[in-house]
């Protein structure tokens, strides 16, 4: 079952940072103001979660993909937090109040499934 929910979580990440590339206007949407060089920080947020996802593949650099994972979701919670706050639309198209504030404990739920891989490996 972990390995499933392993291969899970590398679609979705792989996925999603895949979409930061297609439709980058989403994310720079999401942004707070006061952060530099939004489109930039979409690209980079992208790419760590291609390689992130990707990471979770080999046992060799699954923990620390699972770390980066981890620091990668607690960096974008600000623009999650943004969206809720402000009541902005994800992909263009308005959400309920109560989907916007519910997305930001989904990043928990995202960070704690990235820690189960973050755990050495029993050995038997």
């Amino acid at each position: 079952m972990k390995t499933a929910l392993r291969w899970l979580l590398t679609v979705f990440m792989v996925v999603a940072g895949v979409n930061h590339f297609l439709r980058p206007d989403d994310y720079v949407a999401m942004m707070p103001g006061y952060l530099p060089a939004p489109l930039e920080l979409v690209y980079l947020s992208g790419v760590a979660e291609i390689l992130g996802g990707l990471g979770l593949i080999l046992e060799r650099t699954r923990r620390a993909a699972a770390w980066g994972l981890i620091a990668l979701l607690v960096a974008v919670f600000p623009a999650n937090l943004n969206m809720a706050v402000h009541h902005l639309p994800l992909a263009g198209r308005p959400l309920p109040t109560w989907a916007l504030w519910g997305r930001l404990p989904l990043q928990l739920v995202l960070i704690a499934w990235a820690y189960w891989y973050t755990r050495p490996r029993a050995r038997s």
